[in-house]
């Protein structure tokens, strides 16, 4: 088995010191995703570039936990749904949106069952998706920029969660009281 390092701001290489200390400025820690993408420095800076993008995207804190949480357990990331039940909270995203999208359970508003089947499409089908699909989601109220924005939310957790499949990453001790395991 394959064992994956997780770096900190001694044992990285020299190209991802300045991010993980960066990571450590933002967070108080450094998460253990970053620690182990410390070892590819360009993964490392891919990632906080599209976390940032999109963080900075047109879709508000409940949205883009749904795209980020419905990739996460459609991908049965065991690191990225936990850490992103943590981060629901610190965005104050109703515990029934973080609960239906855990228990992949219908979610409280139609739009956002709409948002959530839209990104699932997405990943099922690789972005090949139906144009009643399209059309279902622009129906919802949503828009063409938000379309390309959950493919820049579906490239960051892509990252992200194969990352943490092969690396098998210990979730953050801050996030393990949010544990998770898909349901069978």
């Amino acid at each position: 088995m394959t064992e994956f390092t997780l770096h900190d701001e001694t044992s990285a290489p020299d190209a991802s010191k300045p991010l993980l200390a960066e990571s450590f400025k933002n967070n108080g820690r450094i998460p253990g995703l970053h620690a182990v993408m410390a070892e590819a420095p360009s993964l490392l800076a891919a990632y906080n570039f599209a976390h940032q993008q999109f963080i900075a995207s047109s879709l508000d804190a409940e949205e883009k936990t749904v795209v980020w949480q419905a990739i996460n357990v459609e991908q049965n990331c065991h690191y990225c749904v936990p850490a992103h039940t943590g981060i629901a909270k610190m965005m104050k995203v109703d515990d029934a949106i973080t609960n239906a999208l855990r228990d992949q359970t219908p979610l409280p508003t139609p739009r956002l069952e709409a948002l959530r089947s839209f990104t699932l499409s997405v990943v099922r089908n690789r972005g090949v998706v139906d144009e009643a699909e399209v059309q279902a989601f622009l129906d919802a109220g949503y828009t063409q920029r938000q379309i390309l924005e959950i493919i820049l939310g579906v490239a960051q957790k892509l990252m992200s969660n194969y990352t943490n499949h092969f690396a098998k990453t210990p979730v953050d001790a801050v996030f393990r009281k949010f544990e998770w395991h898909k349901a069978a």
